[in-house]
């Protein structure tokens, strides 16, 4: 049996141009989905049409518009409401400097940034900390649950939102400790059942994507 409370869906994006570019993609570069995750979209998109429970009451997405693109093309499976975009679900923020370099130009100019180090650590110069993401992120799950007590919320968001939403719920440390590697458009299912308790019903189900490639980008 489902624990009663405040249900939320996260829904990591679509593969997106920037991955497969191998872009530091935040939200002044993202241009969006590849044509495998809009693929991937509308396997979840099936999914959610031949799933009865849970019904979805409200719909929100970050602003970038790999998230946005997503929550579109799921959207008719939920009744076609309208997208809320919440831009505090965005992906961990790297900064003016950084947004739209390359991976390989980012490590040549600043070195490999240590996500398990020092969650003050500015490792993007000009961008977020670890910190400051995560209470970003933990302030949205709070204005959610506040406007939307007792119902299901499905965000389509980010890998990095994931994880900073289950730190959370476990209690866990902001950074180290662990890894999630958050497939995209898998779902992952948390339920408070009352203030500061939380139920983890499922992560990084992505039954749907059998049979696709995982990835678009060449080797």
């Amino acid at each position: 049996m489902t624990p009663q409370g405040t249900r939320v869906l996260l829904v990591r994006h679509g593969e997106s141009v920037v991955t497969v570019n191998r872009v530091v993609g935040g939200p002044r570069s993202c241009t969006g989905l590849t044509d495998l995750g809009r693929r991937q979209a509308l396997r979840l998109h099936d999914r959610l049409v031949g799933e009865a429970d849970p019904s979805v009451d409200v719909l929100v997405s970050s602003a970038y518009p790999r998230a946005l693109q997503t929550a579109e093309i799921i959207a008719p499976a939920l009744g076609s409401p309208d997208v809320t975009v919440v831009p505090e679900f965005g992906e961990h923020d790297p900064g003016p400097q950084c947004d739209g370099l390359t991976y390989d130009e980012f490590i040549r100019r600043h070195g490999r940034p240590d996500f398990a180090g020092d969650p003050d650590a500015e490792f993007f110069p000009g961008g977020e900390t670890i910190s400051a993401f995560h209470r970003r992120v933990h302030g949205a799950l709070d204005q959610v649950i506040a406007e939307h007590a007792g119902r299901t919320v499905l965000v389509a968001c980010h890998g990095g939102v994931i994880d900073a939403v289950l730190r959370r719920c476990l209690g866990a440390r902001a950074t180290g400790g662990f890894d999630v590697w958050t497939r995209n458009c898998s779902v992952t299912d948390v339920v408070e059942v009352r203030p500061g308790h939380w139920a983890l019903l499922r992560y990084n189900d992505h039954a749907h994507l059998h049979g696709l490639p995982t990835s678009s980008a060449r080797a």
